[in-house]
């Protein structure tokens, strides 16, 4: 039966929203910081600072964002020395909450498929909720 609560018109369980969510927030984290300038030394932070903004988020449980710069192409040198974020140096995994309903999503660059992919890594909790 779904949530009173639900925000969703559509008479979702809280299962459902939570992968409907999780998906928004990948997609978010994607679209939104892709062409940040990034290198060797900011990559970390930058990488905290995405964890940050997507926590604050409804339903976040914990974001954890990994950036490797050294996989994006050529960088310029001096001043012009840093890389811009691709979808090649992105891993993130975002865990969603609502009561006993869990939800753990990923998107990573899958090199076998040449795409940055978001899966459903875990659901655990009644199906019905």
């Amino acid at each position: 039966m779904p949530s009173r609560r639900s925000i969703h018109r559509a008479p979702l369980t809280r299962r459902e929203a939570l992968l409907f969510e999780a998906g928004i927030k990948l997609g978010g984290i994607f679209h939104q910081y892709l062409g940040t300038p990034v290198s060797a030394a900011s990559g970390r932070s930058l990488a905290r600072a995405i964890e940050a903004a997507v926590g604050l988020q409804p339903f976040v449980g914990s974001v954890h964002v990994r950036i490797r710069p050294a996989r994006g192409g050529r960088a310029g040198s001096g001043r012009f020395g840093y890389r811009y974020l691709t979808a090649e140096m992105l891993d993130a995994t975002v865990v969603l909450r609502d009561g006993s309903v869990e939800v753990e999503a990923r998107l990573r660059h899958r090199a076998d498929l040449r795409y940055p992919l978001m899966s459903v890594q875990r659901v655990s909790g009644p199906k019905s909720s």
